[in-house]
C-alpha cells in the first residue's frame, strides 16, 4: 500500500513537472498552435467519454431524472454536449476578454500569450462543472449548436474563397510564363479530379436496380455548378480567372461526397453500407481529424487575411512621436509594445467557440439520429443537408463574388 501511495506520488509529480515544461515552451509564435492543440485535447476527451462515460452518468440523479431510463445512445450524447459547452464557454470568456485589443502594449495581449498553466486548469475546471448542470441547459446548449455549427461553416467556405482568391493574384501578380503555366495546370487537375470525384459518387450512390434519383440531383446540381464557376469565370464582362473556378469546383463536389456519405448506412442508395463496420472506424478518424485541421487552418488564416479577420481600427503604420525623447534602448522597447497586433484575438477565439460546437454535432451525428447512426460519426439525414447546403453556399458566394464588382461597380468588394 505504501509502495503503491508513493508510485502515485511520483507519477503525479512527474506529470505535473512534464506539463510545467510544454506549458513554459509556448511562445508568442506558437500560441495558436496550442490553442489548436487544446482544441484538440477537447475533442479526443469527448471521444473517450462517449464511448465509456455513459454507465457512469446514468447513475448521477441530477442528470438520469427520468422515470424509464433513456437508451445508452442519450448518456452519449449528453457527454459529448458537456464537454463541448465547457470548451465553447473557455473560448467565448476568452473572446469577449479580447475585445477591442489593438496593440502589443495592451495587458490583455499577455493573457492571450501566457498565462497556459492556468488556462488549462479553468479549461479543466469548466468543463468538470458542466457535468454538475441540469439537462435543460444542455438541451438549450444542443439546440443552439446547430445554428453556430452552420455558422462555422459559413465562416470556412469565406476564408476558402478568400484563400483562393489570393492564391490566384499572387500567382498572376509574378507576370511570368512559368506562373501561369503552373497556374493552367493546377487548374486543368482540380477539374479532372473533379469529374472523375463525380463518376465514382454515380457509381457508390446510384446503384442500378434502385430509385436513386435524390442523389442523382445533388450530383448533377453540383456537375452544374462547376459549369456554371468557369463560364462565368471566363467571361469576358468578369475577366477572372480559371483557378479560383477550378478550386471551388472541386471543394463542392466533396461536400457532396461529404453529404452522401453520411447518409443512414441502412440506405439503399448508399453504396457504403456495405462496408459499415470498416467505414465506422475510419468515419470516426476522419471527422475528428478534419475537425482539427479545418481549424487549424481557421486559426491560421485568422493571423493572415486582411478581409475578414484583421481586428478593427488597427493601424498598419506607426503611432504619433512621443512628447518626451526616449534614448535608444527605451525607444526600441516602446516601439516592440506599440506594434499593432496581427489578427483579431477576439475573432480568434470565436472560431474555436463556434468549432466547439460544431465538433459535439459532428460526434453526436447532429444530435437527432444518434439512435439511427449508432458508433458512426457525422451520419444521418441532418448531416447529409448541412453538407448539401453547405456546398450550395459556397457556390452561391463564389458566384456573387464575380458578379458583386460587374453589380455595383462604386463599391469595394
Amino acid at each position: 500500500m505504501w509502495a503503491a501511495s508513493c508510485l502515485a506520488s511520483c507519477c503525479a509529480a512527474c506529470a505535473c513537472d512534464a506539463c510545467r515544461t510544454v506549458v513554459s515552451g509556448i511562445s508568442r509564435r506558437s500560441a495558436r498552435i496550442a490553442y489548436c492543440g487544446l482544441f484538440a485535447l477537447s475533442l479526443i476527451v469527448s471521444w473517450i467519454l462517449r464511448e465509456v462515460a455513459a454507465p457512469l452518468m446514468e447513475k448521477l440523479p441530477w442528470i438520469n431524472t427520468f422515470k424509464n431510463a433513456p437508451s445508452r445512445e442519450w448518456f452519449e450524447t449528453d457527454a459529448v454536449l458537456r464537454v463541448s459547452l465547457g470548451n465553447f464557454l473557455f473560448f467565448t470568456i476568452l473572446s469577449l476578454m479580447m475585445v477591442g485589443v489593438k496593440n502589443q502594449k495592451d495587458p490583455r495581449d499577455n493573457i492571450h500569450h501566457g498565462g497556459w498553466m492556468m488556462k488549462i486548469i479553468c479549461w479543466c475546471i469548466l468543463v468538470i462543472f458542466m457535468f454538475f448542470l441540469p439537462n435543460e441547459i444542455i438541451s438549450f446548449y444542443e439546440a443552439i449548436s446547430k445554428f453556430g455549427s452552420g455558422f462555422f461553416l459559413l465562416i470556412q467556405v469565406v476564408l476558402l474563397l478568400d484563400f483562393v482568391h489570393g492564391w490566384n493574384d499572387k500567382w498572376v501578380g509574378y507576370d511570368e510564363q512559368f506562373w501561369y503555366i503552373a497556374l493552367l495546370v493546377v487548374s486543368l487537375v482540380c477539374y479532372v479530379a473533379t469529374f472523375a470525384f463525380s463518376g465514382l459518387l454515380f457509381h457508390f450512390f446510384t446503384p442500378s436496380g434502385q430509385d436513386c434519383g435524390l442523389n442523382t440531383f445533388f450530383i448533377v446540381m453540383t456537375l452544374i455548378c462547376a459549369f456554371l464557376f468557369a463560364i462565368i469565370a471566363l467571361h469576358p464582362a468578369i475577366n477572372g480567372s480559371i483557378l479560383p473556378a477550378s478550386v471551388i469546383s472541386l471543394y463542392c463536389m466533396y461536400l457532396c461526397y461529404s453529404g452522401l456519405a453520411s447518409e443512414p448506412r441502412d440506405y439503399e442508395c448508399n453504396g457504403l453500407h456495405k462496408h459499415s463496420r470498416a467505414v465506422s472506424t475510419s468515419t470516426m478518424t476522419l471527422g475528428l481529424l478534419t475537425t482539427v485541421l479545418s481549424v487549424v487552418y481557421s486559426g491560421v488564416r485568422a493571423g493572415s487575411s486582411t478581409t475578414l479577420l484583421s481586428p478593427p481600427g488597427s493601424p498598419h503604420a506607426g503611432s504619433g512621436k512621443p512628447l518626451l525623447p526616449l534614448d535608444k534602448a527605451d525607444e526600441h522597447e516602446e516601439k516592440e509594445k506599440s506594434k499593432p497586433v496581427t489578427y483579431s484575438y477576439s475573432f480568434f477565439h470565436i472560431i474555436f467557440s463556434l468549432a466547439s460546437m460544431y465538433s459535439a454535432m459532428l460526434l453526436t451525428g447532429w444530435s437527432t439520429s444518434v439512435g439511427e447512426s449508432g458508433k458512426l460519426v457525422d451520419v444521418g439525414w441532418p448531416s447529409v443537408w448541412v453538407r448539401i447546403v453547405t456546398g450550395w453556399a459556397t457556390a452561391s458566394l463564389y458566384i456573387w463574388s464575380l458578379l458583386a464588382p460587374i453589380m455595383f461597380p462604386d463599391r469595394e468588394f
